[in-house]
This record gives structure tokens, C-alpha cells and sequence, in this order.
């Protein structure tokens, strides 16, 4: 069982990692706060599931299909919209409300289009279930872990190995400086937020054979994975990764030695106290105003 257990914590832990990582990105990279990655997660599980179960079309392309969907969708967004926005001097919170609408047009797009009632995913292997130390897990779960880590390794290298990665870090600490070394800040902020949507979609389509694809499945797991970042410290991409890694153990555990009734009022009542020790985080990050 605790092998079970610990394996079901990464996976949901990995998952608010993702997410949570989304949120980093876009505030390291315009300093500003997106409250839609949950729903650009369930947005992407939707279209994954049209590429994969009613287009017939192989897992993989529909993987890639959604991730390049989602990253236009997420470019999209801080180029048309919040760009317009500050443009036209628009204070922080109303960028942040404008977020929370396109989260309420996500999920009333897709309940018009698919419907309200959960969709269930396609089994993605033949196998049924798979020994990890004597334990039969689904593949899918580890699915989702494997996707999870890939991403997350990825996109460190990203960051750190590239030279647009690099421009892009140079970029979210100080755009006139970088403006002045030629880089590119629109575009730098507009491939942060592209990637934010594409990361959530990706982890969307891997999740949903293991949750079934509903249109609030986005709502709790993006709370969780902002919950993750600011426990790791928000705007950290390890805290976003640890932090949602922890909400992953504390929930699954708790639901299998407490109570699952509570887990999330004892989830988050977690979370006021770690923020009341720790207000900057595991990594103690200096958040900006």
C-alpha cells in the first residue's frame, strides 16, 4: 500500500508541479499573475481527447497537436489581450480579473462544445496494469509522472542551455537592459505565457485517462498548483516543483490514513500555516509589488 500510495503522490505531485511551474513563468516573465492554468489544463485534456478518441488519430500526434493549440492559445492571450490592457494603463488586479474571465470563457467553451458530463479517456496501453516492486499500478499514472519529470527536466535545460531560454531569464529580470542588448521582450513574455498554456494543456491530455476529462477538472488542480508555487516560493521553478510535490504527498496520504472527506480543508489549512512561518516560501523568493 505504501508503495501505492507513494507513487499515486508523485503523480498528482507532479502534476501541481507543472501547473504551478506555469504560474512561475508568466511571473518571472511580465510580473504579473495568471489565475487560468487550471483551466488550460482542462482545456487541453478536451482537445486531447478529440485528437485521440474521436479523431483516431495516434496518442502522440494528439499529444503534439494540443501542446501547439495551447501554446498559440496562451501567446495569443498576453499578445491580444493583456498587452492591450497595459497598454491602455490597466493596474495589475484588472489583468488578473481579465485572467479569471478567460477562465470562466474556457470552461463555458468547452461545456459547449463537449458537454457537462465527464468524458472518459481511451485506455492509452494495451496492459492493464504494470509490477512496480510487486505493486500493479496503471500505466497511465506513470504516464503522467514520466510527462511530468520530462517536462520539468526540459524546460530547466530550456532556461538555462539556450540562448533564447537564456534571453528570456535576462528579459524577467530587467527589460530595459535586455531591451538594450537587442533582446526581444515582447516576444520573451509572449513565449512565457505560450508555454505556461502549452505545459498546463500537455499535463491535461496525460491526466485525463486517469480523472476522466469534466469541465471543473482544471478548478481544484489549479488551486493546488498555485498553492504548490507559493509554498515553494512563487516565481521559483524547484519551489513550484517541491511545493507541489508536497501538496501531492499531504493530500494522498491524508485521504489514505485520515479522512478524505477533509483533505482539502486540511490541505489548505496547511498551507495558512506554512504561509504564516514561511511567507516567502521554501526558497524564501522576494515577491514583487
Amino acid at each position: 500500500m505504501i508503495i501505492r500510495l507513494i507513487i499515486g503522490a508523485l503523480m498528482i505531485g507532479s502534476v501541481y508541479g507543472v501547473v504551478g511551474i506555469g504560474y512561475g513563468l508568466i511571473y518571472k516573465a511580465s510580473g504579473l499573475m495568471s489565475l487560468a492554468q487550471g483551466d488550460m489544463l482542462m482545456f487541453g485534456a478536451f482537445l486531447g481527447i478529440t485528437f485521440y478518441k474521436y479523431l483516431q488519430l495516434p496518442f502522440i500526434v494528439a499529444l503534439l497537436l494540443t501542446m501547439i493549440i495551447m501554446f498559440l492559445l496562451g501567446m495569443f492571450i498576453e499578445r491580444v489581450m493583456v498587452t492591450k490592457l497595459i497598454e491602455k494603463g490597466a493596474q495589475t488586479v484588472y489583468i488578473i480579473l481579465c485572467t479569471i474571465s478567460i477562465s470562466m470563457i474556457l470552461q463555458n467553451s468547452a461545456m459547449l462544445t463537449w458537454g457537462s458530463n465527464v468524458l472518459q479517456f481511451p485506455a492509452i496501453f494495451n496492459s492493464a496494469s504494470v509490477k512496480i516492486f510487486g505493486v500493479s499500478v496503471a500505466p497511465e499514472n506513470l504516464l503522467v509522472l514520466g510527462v511530468g519529470v520530462i517536462i520539468m527536466v526540459t524546460l530547466q535545460l530550456f532556461l538555462t542551455k539556450t540562448k533564447f531560454g537564456i534571453s528570456m531569464r535576462a528579459a524577467a529580470q530587467d527589460e530595459v537592459a535586455a531591451s538594450a542588448l537587442g533582446i526581444n521582450v515582447p516576444l520573451t513574455k509572449g513565449t512565457a505565457w505560450g508555454i505556461a498554456s502549452m505545459l498546463a494543456g500537455a499535463i491535461g491530455v496525460v491526466v485525463g485517462p486517469v480523472f476522466g476529462v469534466y469541465m471543473s477538472m482544471g478548478a481544484m488542480i489549479g488551486q493546488k498548483a498555485f498553492a504548490g508555487a507559493v509554498v515553494g516560493g512563487y516565481g521559483n521553478m524547484f519551489g513550484a516543483i517541491i511545493g507541489g510535490v508536497f501538496f501531492g504527498f499531504l493530500e494522498t496520504f491524508v485521504s489514505a490514513y485520515l479522512t478524505s472527506n477533509y483533505k482539502d480543508f486540511i490541505t489548505f489549512g496547511i498551507l495558512i500555516v506554512v504561509m504564516i512561518i514561511m511567507p516567502k516560501g521554501i526558497f524564501n523568493e522576494e515577491v514583487m509589488e
